[in-house]
């Protein structure tokens, strides 16, 4: 080892490397948890011509359906959760099933033109 004293600036940059090697797992940790908020493989996507031509967007606050909006409810309270075509138990969390997207998952929170008051 050498005699000469570490400069302050050597230490500070095994400092930053010291905390970069702490941050990183709870980055991978953070990476995860969005990472399963994800939409699912078999959701519907933007370009799925079922959507498009329902006008279909995952998150309803985005969607048409102020211009567009259905009787039943205020177009600010329209979306697939309260839909009668949702179907609830197919799928989890925040993605599940549809009447109008056999095979495909559709998001709660979203909208499309053919939205209808679920009964009772």
């Amino acid at each position: 080892m050498s005699d000469k004293p570490i400069s302050k600036s050597r230490r500070d940059a095994v400092k930053v490397m010291l905390g970069t090697a702490a941050a990183i797992p709870m980055i991978n940790m953070v990476g995860f948890g969005t990472a399963r908020a994800a939409a699912p493989a078999n959701a519907v996507t933007p370009d799925d011509a079922t959507a498009v031509a329902l006008k279909y967007n995952q998150d309803a606050a985005k969607s048409e359906r102020a211009a567009a909006a259905r009787p039943g409810l205020p177009a600010d309270q329209q979306h697939c959760a309260n839909c009668q075509f949702m179907q609830a138990e197919i799928g989890e969390g925040d993605w599940k099933g549809c009447q109008l997207f056999p095979g495909k998952l559709i998001n709660i929170n979203g909208w499309c033109a053919s939205w209808t008051l679920k009964a009772g």
